[in-house]
């Protein structure tokens, strides 16, 4: 008979600590001990949330490490890298990055420099520049309208294709357009840690053609030729688990945010990702506390054992 209660009693109390497992499931972790640095480090603002808007805050440490703590359905405001890249006399050689921890790793996030532009990317044969435009291109529509951008650009109707296409490279280079998609607006960094998936988020304009039909935009020139609802990112450079690379997307969700300086901005969220690794599992408190419930009634038993024989 106490054979059969202590093995009912371990079983229940395995029961339970099982319990507690499938009630505590894996949580996102979010980057932490975040510092701001680069080659020009204090080029960054922070920008917190007060109702619907986006803010300007002091650049404090507390506050770049508090509004990274949201997600893609509830941005807590952004941190701005390099925000100098659209005044004259912008030193293009320069970054800002942003660093921190996540799931016991280092990740550097940061604007982009010139060179980072003009470097050959990877085996694709063109600069990053030109690998990223071609897919900028594409997104914006603009492949399919070929006669209005001769029309718009004076080009010869007998212009070719790669022709057109390197033209309005040369142009959107020229309105300082590789400058402005450099200074990323960081949202959050979270990570799943089952999958280990890393997920930045990267505040910008949710539809693009708005932004450039604005008076006084430098991309007027683009205004009637992107398609409607064109959507595209800045661009982010990382070093993660001794990876270096860059990204962004050409996709957005509504943010549900606006920001008061300007009305149009921080208005989509566009979701990057790393393939991260898992952090180490450590065990919840409660787990363990079971854990070691079972432990210490094993032991007893055996004490009982040791008594009856």
């Amino acid at each position: 008979m106490k054979k059969i209660f202590g093995n009912f009693v371990i079983g229940a109390s395995m029961v339970v600590s099982a319990g507690i497992l499938a009630a505590n499931p894996a949580q996102a972790g979010t980057i932490s001990g975040v510092t701001i640095g680069g080659t020009a480090a204090s080029d960054y603002y922070v920008y917190g949330v007060s109702g619907n808007q986006t803010v300007l805050l002091p650049n404090t440490t507390t506050n770049v490490q508090n509004v990274l703590n949201g997600n893609a359905t509830s941005p807590t405001g952004n941190v701005e890298l390099r925000v100098s890249s659209e005044q004259p006399g912008f030193d293009f050689s320069k970054n800002t990055t942003l660093s921190g921890n996540i799931g016991g790793k280092n990740i550097t996030l940061s604007s982009l420099t010139l060179s980072d532009w003009t470097t050959t990317y990877k085996n694709t044969g063109k600069s990053f520049g030109e690998f990223w435009f071609d897919q900028f291109y594409n997104a914006a529509g603009l492949s399919s309208k070929e006669g209005l951008i001769k029309i718009a650009f004076g080009l010869p109707s007998n212009t070719p294709s790669a022709s057109v296409r390197t033209a309005v490279f040369n142009t959107f280079k020229s309105i300082k357009g590789l400058e402005r998609s450099s200074d990323p607006n960081i949202s959050y960094v979270n990570q799943d840690d089952n999958s280990g998936l890393i997920k930045i988020g990267l505040a910008g304009h949710f539809n693009l053609k708005t932004a450039y039909s604005q008076t006084g935009s430098p991309f007027a020139i683009f205004k009637n030729l992107v398609s409607d609802g064109f959507q595209a990112s800045e661009v982010v450079k990382y070093t993660y688990n001794g990876v270096t690379d860059y990204l962004y997307s050409f996709a957005a969700t509504n943010s549900g945010l606006v920001a008061s300086d300007d009305g149009i901005s921080h208005t989509g969220n566009y979701e990057v990702t790393i393939d991260g690794v898992p952090p180490a599992k450590v065990p919840e408190p409660s787990v363990m506390l079971g854990l070691f419930g079972v432990a210490g009634i094993v032991a007893a038993q055996r004490k009982l054992k040791k008594v009856s024989a």
